[in-house]
């Protein structure tokens, strides 16, 4: 079964410009925001969107973001004076720019970055950089020739594309075709859960059912879904209108967003999909998403791409695969499937737990080097003890990504801050040490 992942795309917008992004900060001072934005009149560079907030680690300084596109060479040009001008102001050192083409490695002057989302809202930019729109079918796709199914597919696709951050996911009244490949399915893979998949998801699973109507008369609608997975570990569920660059869709991970589809695979072949479905959704992540261990270790993927060269985001999306779609770990001894792409398939998650496949420790040097079939049955999988240990180590080998910056998810404000510089760390460690406090009385408390 096909990931949500495909290779990245270079970022451009609808009429053919590229999106970048500057961060900048500057004194808080009369007249200080007008100096530092003279360089992009006296330019002709066009910002279509600003804001601005305190700086978290200066009381005395603001930090600015400025939207704009490049339409041109000439463009380009006038932007690098700018960006030289801005420098002269601001300080070289806080003048950032976020951009989605390709890191230039040969250019140790370079300091673009690739452009990332700070704040969950600009997951929206994503909706219109779809690699292929959901309707969209090749010729030896089992929907192919049906009508009917086209055009659902063209309705579900529409509301993905449509929709914004913070809106309610609209609901959708599946059709009694859609209910019978969604009652199939259901009703064989449930029947393996209990000794093919993963304690976590055993777990889950009868709270789903509950909580969710998960039922095989029933699919689930995906607002209900999102708001049960938000109280269970922050993660939420974003209607998507097809497939994603690698780079877009872990970049959601990191917000604790899943890109989710709505449609539902053909009935002529009920037990196979050649792209993700509301089964592949449903039933193989969600489960796993509810999970507090499991939602962190997937957002440790999203968080290293933020920022990261291409060629990285390609290993990244590798361990996406056989990880979080493909994943197997061992449970007293006994392999249990927790990947999606196992968990959702009947045929995988037998195979994965047979003696017939092949098994390899989870090392995240070989895994990035390791092939992969997107349309068979895997060949390989690799076995976690654990999803902390899987976490610490692609923390630790992502540790080798050539950024300048870290960054750190704030779930209060469901942005991602850079932590690039002395003043960062030290604001971290205050936050880190009021944290260490209340546990420190609890513990007392506790003792008592």
């Amino acid at each position: 079964m096909p990931s949500e992942l495909q290779q990245s795309q270079p970022y451009v917008s609808t009429m053919g410009s590229e999106k970048m992004s500057v961060v900048f900060s500057i004194p808080h001072q009369p007249s200080a925001l007008v100096k530092a934005l003279t360089p992009f009149q006296h330019n002709s560079i066009n910002l279509t969107h600003i804001e601005s907030r305190p700086l978290a680690e200066d009381e005395n300084k603001y930090k600015f973001l400025c939207n704009l596109e490049i339409c041109n060479e000439d463009d380009e040009q006038r932007l690098k004076k700018a960006i030289s001008e801005l420098k002269e102001i601001s300080g070289r050192d806080c003048v950032k720019v976020l951009s989605r083409r390709d890191v230039d490695k040969k250019d140790s002057e370079s300091e673009e970055v690739p452009w990332f989302p700070i704040k969950i809202s600009e997951l929206d930019r994503f909706a219109s950089q779809i690699l292929s729109y959901g309707s969209e079918l090749d010729a030896d796709h089992p929907g192919f020739t049906d009508e009917v199914y086209r055009k659902r597919r063209k309705m579900f696709a529409d509301i993905a594309y449509n929709y914004k951050h913070g809106e309610p996911i609209p609901q959708v009244e599946y059709n009694e075709a859609e209910l019978a490949t969604w009652r199939t399915v259901f009703t064989k893979l449930s029947t393996l859960f209990e000794t093919h998949a993963c304690k976590e998801f055993r777990k889950v699973w009868p709270l789903l059912v509950q909580n969710c109507n998960y039922n095989k008369d029933n699919i689930p609608q995906l607002q209900q879904v999102s708001q049960f997975l938000k109280d269970c570990t922050g993660f939420t569920l974003r209607p998507v209108a097809g497939l994603l660059s690698s780079r877009d869709f872990l970049a959601g991970l990191a917000f604790r967003v899943f890109h989710s589809t709505q449609y539902i695979r053909h009935g002529a072949n009920p037990f196979y999909t050649p792209e993700p479905d509301v089964c592949h959704e449903l039933i193989g992540h969600v489960p796993l998403f509810c999970d507090p261990e499991f939602a962190a270790f997937s957002q440790e993927i999203g968080l290293a791409s933020l920022g990261a060269p291409d060629e990285w985001i390609e290993k990244l999306a590798t361990l996406y695969w056989f990880t979080i779609e493909f994943g197997v770990c061992r449970e007293e001894g006994a392999l249990k499937a927790y990947g999606a792409g196992c968990i959702s398939s009947i045929e995988e998650l037998e195979n994965c737990v047979s003696d017939t496949s092949k098994k390899l420790p989870f090392e995240c040097e070989n895994i990035v080097s390791t092939k992969y079939p997107i349309t068979t049955i895997q060949p390989v999988y690799f076995v976690a003890p654990s999803f902390s240990e899987a976490k610490r180590k692609i923390r630790e080998f992502s540790s080798q990504i050539p950024r300048t910056f870290t960054v750190h998810y704030n779930p209060y404000t469901q942005s991602v801050q850079l932590i690039n510089k002395r003043a960062n760390c030290v604001k971290m460690i205050r936050d880190l040490a009021n944290d260490m406090k209340t546990l420190e009385d609890a513990v007392n408390k506790l003792e008592d």
